[in-house]
This record gives C-alpha cells, sequence and structure tokens, in this order.
C-alpha cells in the first residue's frame, strides 16, 4: 500500500490557486525531496498530507484514510513532523518540552531521554529551552517529529541552524529510520546537502509539478550537458576546440550526454593527458533549469 496519494488536488484561498490539479504517490520506505521557491505549493501539500487543511478538489490518502477525518486520529500518531522555525515553551527544559509532546501524542516518556541523546542534547536536558541556541532548538525539534517511532516524517528544512557535523549526524539518522521503513518527505532549499540522500526529487511552481523523478531521470528530462574537466599538456582535436574553457590550468568543455562515451575516448587517447574528470549536472543545475524554464513560459 501507498504511504501517500494525492490525486488530481487542488487548494484554492479565495483567488490564490495553491494547488493545480497535484497527482503524487509516494512508498513506504521512500526519501522523496520536495522543492520549489516560496509560493510553490510545498507547506500546502505538507498540510494537506498532516490533515490540517481540506483540499478543495481531489483526494487525499495518508495510510489509505482521508486525513482530515476525526476517525483518522490514529493514524496521527503514525507522523512526525518537523515545521522551519521550531518554538517551544522558553521555560520548559528540553526533557520537559519532549514529556509535554509525548503525553500529546499517547507514547511513553521514556522515549524522551533516548531521542535526547540520540539528537546530541544529553548535556542540556535539564537546562531551559530559553538557553538553546537555533541549532539546539533545531535538534529538540527533530526528538519531537522522532517521538512514537512514526512510519511517516514530513521535515521542513530540518538543518537550518545545524554546523556541518550535526548535519552530517542527521543525515545518517534519515538513513536509519529508512532502512525501518520510515518514509520521508523532505522539503530544502540546501540542495546540494540533500542530493545524495534523497530517492527522488519533486520540483514544485506556482501549484504544479514541474518534474519529478531520482537525479538520473531529472538529468535525462533536463539534458544539459556534463562538464568534462581535463589537465595535462594536451592538445584537442579540431572538432572539440570550440568547447574549450581555461580555468585555473586546467581545461573544461561541456558536452552533451548523448555523446559522452564518444568525446570520453577521444580523450582519453590523447598524449599528455594526465587527469580527467567527469561532472554531471547537480540538483541544484536541474532546479535552476526547470523552475527557469517555467518562468520563461509565463512570460511567453
Amino acid at each position: 500500500m501507498s504511504i501517500v496519494e494525492l490525486e488530481r488536488v487542488e487548494k484554492h484561498y479565495q483567488s490564490v490557486h495553491a494547488l493545480q490539479g497535484l497527482d503524487l504517490v509516494i512508498q513506504p520506505g521512500e526519501i522523496l525531496g520536495l522543492f520549489g521557491h516560496n509560493g510553490a505549493g510545498k507547506t500546502t501539500t505538507i498540510k494537506l498530507i498532516l490533515g490540517l487543511i481540506e483540499a478543495t478538489k481531489g483526494t487525499v490518502r495518508v495510510f489509505g484514510e482521508d486525513p482530515t477525518l476525526s476517525e483518522a486520529r490514529n493514524l496521527r500518531r503514525k507522523l512526525g513532523f518537523l515545521q522551519e522555525n521550531v518554538s517551544f515553551y522558553d521555560q520548559l527544559t528540553g526533557l520537559e518540552v519532549l514529556n509535554y509532546f509525548a503525553k500529546l501524542k499517547g507514547v511513553s516518556k521514556k522515549q524522551s531521554r533516548e531521542l535526547l541523546h540520540q539528537v546530541g542534547l544529553d548535556h542540556a536536558i535539564k537546562r531551559r529551552v530559553k538557553t538553546y541556541s537555533k541549532g539546539m532548538r533545531q535538534r529538540l525539534g527533530l526528538a519531537q517529529a522522532l517521538l512514537g517511532d512514526p512510519k511517516l516524517l514530513l521535515l521542513d528544512e530540518p538543518t537550518v541552524g545545524l554546523d556541518p557535523i550535526a548535519t552530517q549526524d542527521f543525515y545518517q539518522r534519515l538513513n536509519q529510520l529508512k532502512e525501518r521503513g520510515c518514509t520521508i518527505i523532505l522539503c530544502s532549499h540546501v540542495l546540494p546537502g540533500v542530493e545524495k540522500y534523497i530517492d527522488r526529487g519533486l520540483i514544485m511552481g506556482h501549484g504544479h509539478i514541474l518534474a519529478e523523478g531520482n537525479l538520473d531521470d531529472l538529468r535525462a528530462k533536463a539534458n544539459l550537458p556534463l562538464t568534462l574537466r581535463i589537465s595535462g599538456d594536451v592538445e584537442l582535436p579540431e572538432n572539440l576546440q570550440g568547447r574549450i574553457k581555461q580555468r585555473n590550468g586546467e581545461i573544461h568543455m561541456e558536452v552533451g550526454l548523448e555523446e559522452k562515451m564518444q568525446v570520453m575516448k577521444t580523450v582519453m587517447s590523447l598524449p599528455g593527458l594526465e587527469n580527467i574528470d567527469l561532472h554531471l549536472p547537480t540538483l541544484e543545475d536541474l532546479y535552476t533549469y526547470f523552475t527557469g524554464s517555467m518562468q520563461l513560459e509565463a512570460e511567453k
């Protein structure tokens, strides 16, 4: 059974069409990256999945149920949510905050200390939240989202305020959750950080899906050139000379995906070649391409 199913979903706020005919299916154990500019429809999509708002048109199913119905109260125990700007009661300690949310969610308070340890806050469990840094508050928010061992985790800009080591620890934690069957929806503007952790990316714009698929799928759809970095005392044949850009003593050359193998064979056979690096379009490149294509289409 699919964890999340949205079929022809629309959401209107008076004259604003936040979502327009959105179709989305998310499978168990999948990490989906949800990307788009502010106003693209990401937050609206998350609110629909959480059951906080109802769709104007279309069907929303989470674990096979309509998340807005009162009968779906039990399914909310399977959900974990971390919003972008976390806010807690400043006068409570970190442990008191987690115990409070554990009671609301109907799970054992025994998890609180364990989760605080997992997110690196054992040293601050008895400190008031008002003394926490932004990064510590973000870790506390992640611990709150993980209460009850959720089967579906929705994370909105989860690494905001985290240092590089904490960010790496966070993504390792996501991999562990995925291995245990947890499905994760991850919204982030820090695209280089999430690229290697998502199974699939969904790029949105003005309430529409602009592109979706794994990185290979997105690269094939965009058909952007890859870049070869060549070092050594080499002389490229005439048919490749026009593509050369010299940077810091290296030769940079853009190559279409369909001609990659032929150009690579040509370069590898050149005398004087010392090294060659192949750089495929990144998630950030693909995001820029698809959102830029939308803008060009809108201006026509």
